[in-house]
């Protein structure tokens, strides 16, 4: 048998893991599973917007040909416009990479920056992209803690203590994925406090900027370190409802001779695979103009906010369950006291609630999170569908109270 290669040693991912493909195997069997594993809105009933299939469909012969390895100039001239609006300064249009997903972009960044034993910081929990390319490029992922009793912050001072002579980069998920948490502008200064003062690459993923409720307001990272290397990650995937469309971006800011290497390394990377899929650039310049069909439903009536509620409000029944509300995107982190209840860890409650409920959820641990029982909702369906769901795992984790 011929070995796999020992970078994929750690890889993994547990969102479509062995968790899903259970699921896809009941399912395959006659077995309806409720699926609040992937942050898929398409699947649950959300409409591409107007303005989105308008420029897909009118533009259509622009995205023919190949074009610029960095991307289309008219949807890096919006993007640019996009960012100089959320505070980044001295960033222009060739400062942007367009490419297929922040999948695509973060695996360019990672192999361009990332050295075999090289560290970078991420937070726990974390995105699992982010940790299976640390891997991927030989790196060494180190996690800070992110503290649930501080509205899952991260702790600044778990974080300094982590840094060594070995650490490059600084991995900052802002809103989180998956806790749904707006971090607080005082976080943010002392995270760039942080790199400022051990020479540290800030990554700041930044999807979820135009998912925020209640009235709270995203501050990008990069604008308020404006002397720090960052390279800044956004999409349009969740807010513009096209995740298969695969359409992200990064931009660098700060000190232009900082990243110069780094940039000429992307741009190889770039170059070897073309270009990113022309026809989701289209709907760029679109979708950055529309942000009407992002706010509706986020605000009372919204989908995104009366999904919420209804996810709370059946959480908030289940005694030893425990949650913090997410301020944005559709992720709740919750934690069930395992004093309470009789499940080995994480990974045994969610394979049980899957088989005896047929609801599937996903365990902490793939999120990088190993402190107590916690697993993450997708809260996508509509409002009496979480509502049963919640309904079902309160009447569920009874039968295995201590």
């Amino acid at each position: 048998m011929i070995a796999c290669s020992d970078r994929l040693e750690y890889v993994h991912s547990d969102i479509r893991g062995p968790l899903y493909q259970e699921a896809l195997r009941m399912e395959a069997e006659g077995t309806p599973v409720l699926k609040l594993n992937t942050g898929n809105p398409a699947r649950f009933g959300f409409k591409l917007p107007v303005s989105v299939r308008r420029a897909l469909t009118q533009h259509i012969d622009e995205a023919v040909p190949y074009c610029d390895v960095r991307g289309m100039q008219a949807a890096r001239d919006v993007i640019c416009t996009y960012h100089i609006g959320k505070g980044l300064k001295g960033v222009r249009p060739d400062d942007i990479f367009i490419g297929n997903g922040v999948s695509e972009m973060a695996s360019m960044l990672m192999e361009a920056l990332i050295g075999t034993g090289d560290e970078i910081l991420l937070p726990s929990p974390c995105y699992s992209l982010w940790s299976n390319n640390t891997y991927l490029c030989g790196g060494v992922p180190v996690f800070y803690r992110c503290n649930p009793a501080y509205h899952w912050n991260p702790d600044l001072a778990d974080m300094e203590r982590k840094i060594t002579p070995k650490t490059k980069a600084v991995l900052v998920i802002n809103p989180n994925n998956p806790t749904g948490a707006l971090y607080s502008r005082e976080t943010l200064l002392g995270i760039a406090e942080l790199a400022r003062r051990h020479h540290l690459v800030i990554l700041a993923d930044e999807i979820y900027d135009r998912l925020v409720m209640d009235d709270l307001e995203h501050e990008s990272l990069a604008a308020l370190a404006p002397d720090l290397p960052c390279v800044t990650f956004n999409g349009l995937s969740k807010s513009h409802i096209i995740c298969g469309f695969r359409c992200g971006w990064m931009i660098f800011s700060g000190p232009q001779e900082e990243l110069k290497e780094v940039r000429d390394g992307v741009m190889k990377l770039a170059a070897m695979r073309l270009c990113g899929n022309a026809l989701t650039q289209l709907v760029i310049p679109a979708a950055l103009a529309d942000s009407a069909s992002t706010q509706a439903m986020l605000v009372p009536g919204g989908r995104l906010y009366e999904q919420r509620g209804a996810t709370c409000r059946g959480l908030d029944q289940i005694d030893g369950a425990s949650y913090e509300k997410n301020d944005a995107a559709f992720y709740l982190f919750p934690a069930l006291d395992q004093e309470r209840f009789r499940f080995e860890n994480a990974g045994d409650f969610c394979m049980r609630f899957l088989h005896e409920c047929h609801v599937l959820v996903i365990p902490g641990p793939g999120f990088d999170w190993h402190e107590d029982l916690r697993f993450r909702i997708v809260m996508l369906p509509e409002p009496a569908a979480l509502a049963e769901a919640m309904a079902k795992m309160g009447e569920f984790v009874q039968r295995y109270r201590r």
